[in-house]
């Protein structure tokens, strides 16, 4: 799963606009962004097996981000910190946690069995990603239905559609590169491309977001 992360913030920003969207998409994001540090760093362990059916990512040790426990530590860290640091309201905050967690349970639709359920033990993963046709049909799908949601919810408030359009359209395309590019053996490389994408989509949700109306 990559730009059908995404879903989960914009569905998020629509139920929920006082949250910002460039924190809902870091959320959405948050456990890869602590993946590629720690893969830099060596911490979590991935390898690239080009013999795999679909993602050749094989993610035989990240206990700290993608098991079950972490993600909740987590969410309920990010919850926090957007209620303490940016000053938002318990709701608003909430939904960051929600799509902080929301990671885990759509990587749960297309990992295969990699996502401990514990700090060891077994792990879990349906596999969609041994099907790449459905399964990027599963997250463009994902990301069109959230981000219609989010449009209506602009006009709502009165504001444009264009930014959201625009925003959309920019995830189609990152999603369309990944799954024309692919990943090499050099694991720090991969960690780091990994981190410039999340924060790009970052910033851009950022400079989408900043002129919105603010939600009474």
């Amino acid at each position: 799963m990559f730009v059908g992360h995404y879903s989960a913030a914009l569905a998020a920003k629509a139920a929920e606009p006082r949250a910002p969207l460039w924190a809902l998409v870091a959320g959405c994001q948050l456990l890869d962004i602590g993946w590629s540090g720690l893969i830099m760093a060596g911490v979590e362990k991935m390898k690239v097996d080009p013999s795999l059916l679909g993602s050749p990512l094989d993610l035989y040790f990240m206990p700290y981000t993608h098991s079950l426990p972490a993600s909740l530590a987590w969410a309920v860290g990010a919850t926090i910190l957007a209620r303490l640091i940016l000053r938002l309201p318990w709701r608003a905050a909430v939904f960051i946690g929600l799509a902080v967690f929301s990671h885990w349970i759509l990587d749960l639709l297309v990992h295969r069995p990699d996502l401990a359920l514990g700090f060891g033990g077994p792990k879990v993963g349906f596999g969609l990603w041994n099907y790449p046709l459905p399964e990027m049909a599963l997250e463009l799908g994902l990301v069109a239905m959230a981000g219609g949601a989010w449009i209506a919810k602009r006009k709502d408030l009165g504001m444009a559609a264009w930014p959201a359009v625009a925003f959309l359209a920019f995830l189609t395309a990152i999603q369309m590169i990944s799954s024309m590019g692919a990943m090499g053996e050099d694991v720090v490389q991969d960690g780091a491309m990994a981190l410039a994408v999340y924060l790009v989509a970052t910033a851009v949700a950022w400079a989408v977001d900043r002129g919105r109306a603010r939600a009474a």
